[in-house]
């Protein structure tokens, strides 16, 4: 009984470890600060939004709901783009070929929350690829195709270049908003950290050339 107790307090530790995030990022009094060097996007005439998140990271499973119904609301001169990030992780860049995978295959609208469920709801070990095969599966998605491309060049690619990302913005932890390469938005809740990228967006929204 004792080795038994044993056994399952190991996985409990594990699993715990696996989810959890490595921090909060440090939240600024202002509602947002400019970050040096500011980064490029991808479209110039746009306001990109990064959050730079994990699948694995449970103030990003909380966060999530509200911030996809702020996305949602957003005028069309804004881009919200998500960048998911393993922080040198094998079991989160696990996570992050997951969402590519998701992305990729079309199944990431219909998934995308249920898989924040799974991991911290239902304790279901999304962070290696035989779980994950079996659970998306189960989800009505085409195991073939999704084996080929979470071990494409492209999926990887995607995951090494969100690694990169992070490290130029200075994420040290998730999930972290970014307005238009140019911001690291704030705040002491995820409320208002949302009310807070809408005043890093009108910032930056003050700053593009006036269109003639």
């Amino acid at each position: 009984m004792k080795s038994r107790r044993l056994f399952f307090g190991t996985i409990f530790a594990l699993f715990s470890a696996l989810t959890a995030t490595v921090s909060l990022p440090a939240l600024a009094a202002e509602p947002y600060t400019a970050i040096s060097p500011a980064q490029p996007t991808d479209d110039p005439a746009k306001i990109e939004v990064l959050e730079f998140f994990s699948y694995g990271c449970p103030h990003c499973s909380d966060f999530h709901p509200l911030l996809a119904s702020w996305a949602a609301k957003q005028s069309g001169d804004v881009v919200f783009k998500r960048v998911p990030v393993s922080f040198g992780r094998a079991a989160w860049a696990n996570a992050a070929k997951l969402y590519y995978t998701l992305e990729a295959t079309g199944d990431l609208a219909k998934l995308d929350g249920d898989v924040f469920k799974a991991i911290h709801s239902e304790r279901v070990n999304l962070f290696d690829e035989k779980t994950i095969l079996e659970w998306v599966t189960k989800k009505g998605v085409d195991p073939k195709k999704f084996s080929e491309t979470f071990n494409s060049f492209g999926v990887m690619s995607k995951v090494k270049r969100g690694d990169q990302m992070a490290q130029a913005y200075k994420v040290s932890g998730v999930p972290a908003i970014y307005v238009d390469g140019k911001y690291a938005v704030g705040g002491a809740n995820f409320g208002e950290v949302l009310a807070n990228a809408d005043k890093a967006i009108a910032k930056a929204r003050s700053e593009k050339p006036a269109k003639k």
